[in-house]
């Protein structure tokens, strides 16, 4: 399958001599390459983890450019000049939607209406809906939340049958990309989606070791619903309350987090990659009965080696790090 290039992989290319194109001085950690193979439709992808979906989905059939780099949190990212015109030059732009992309919206829009096609994964998939008090409590202060996603939980890919699922949809969208062939499109996303579907299962058998009183989530933000609604968990508590990494926790809300993990006896807080671990390591300390921080790949992919790599390896290693966490010895 096709690589993603990203700014981590432009330096190793330039290297070698090869697209030299690709090889701008911008130092942007979102800057993205331009001037791809002129045979070949281009892709662009808002986020590293829709990226590597979107490459295996379509092979060697388009050239795929992905903005957001390993490691970036998407919930703050700010596109660079050079991202903007990238994704203004797109055949395709691929994004997350449900207002995921904060500090993109108004480059997406924009793009759109410059009249380039807008795939957003979210609009193929029915989405969470916050509770009636969970919604009031996010947006009453507007400094604790960058962005109003009262259209329900953004964080789609949590559930890979959910994203099997809006890839029919996605293959549409392909067929219609001027040079590409619809029968190569059929077979190939057909293939990811039975991978998708495998990956489904393989998830399912790894985490059903997690007793059903151990079924509970304490998440760094509130990521993992879709998660939890597939495989049967609950989301009990966040270290961010907040479907955004951009909001800020009250004191009542930590000192309320520590009591739940101590009454509940939660033996793990689930911290995430892209972003500290400082305060899921203070609410961890204060709850006691060593409570263990265990950082999952929730939002980006993972550096090479990390067993994060791709979406497939990231589910995988995230499945196999939770119910490590919950499994009693």
């Amino acid at each position: 399958m096709r690589k993603i290039l990203t700014l981590s992989r432009v330096a190793a290319v330039c290297s070698l001599g090869v697209l030299a194109v690709a090889c701008g001085s911008d130092d942007s950690a979102g800057e993205t390459t331009d001037a791809p193979d002129a045979e070949l439709p281009t892709i662009v992808v808002t986020t590293n983890i829709l990226g590597d979906i979107v490459t295996e989905t379509v092979g060697d059939l388009a050239e795929v450019r992905v903005v957001m780099g390993i490691g970036a949190d998407p919930h703050d990212f700010a596109p660079s000049a050079r991202d903007a015109e990238t994704m203004e030059n797109a055949d395709l732009l691929v994004v997350n939607g449900a207002g995921f992309e904060e500090g993109m919206t108004d480059i997406i829009e924009q793009v759109e209406s410059g009249g380039t096609p807008v795939f957003a994964f979210a609009d193929q998939i029915e989405l969470l809906e916050l509770d009636e008090e969970h919604a009031e409590d996010e947006h009453a202060d507007e400094e604790t939340s960058h962005e109003d996603h009262s259209g329900g939980d953004p964080h789609i890919w949590t559930d890979p049958a959910r994203m099997a699922s809006a890839l029919e949809a996605f293959a549409v969208e392909l067929a219609g990309l001027e040079g590409i062939d619809p029968d190569a499109v059929e077979a190939q996303v057909q293939a990811y989606v039975d991978e998708l579907l495998a990956l489904d299962a393989e998830m399912e058998a790894t985490l059903s070791t997690v007793p059903d009183d151990n079924r509970v989530l304490v998440t760094n933000h509130e990521v993992f619903g879709y998660f939890a609604d597939r495989f049967d968990f609950a989301v009990v508590g966040a270290v961010i309350p907040s479907l955004t990494t951009g909001a800020e926790p009250s004191t009542a809300e930590v000192e309320a987090l520590v009591a739940l993990i101590e009454q509940e006896q939660i033996p793990a807080i689930f911290a995430d990659t892209s972003g500290s671990t400082r305060l899921a390591d203070a609410i961890a300390d204060s709850a006691g009965n060593d409570v263990a921080v265990v950082v999952l790949f929730s939002e980006s992919l993972g550096e090479p080696e990390s067993g994060a790599e791709s979406y497939i390896e990231m589910m995988t290693t995230n499945a196999t790090l939770i119910a490590d966490a919950l499994t009693p010895a």
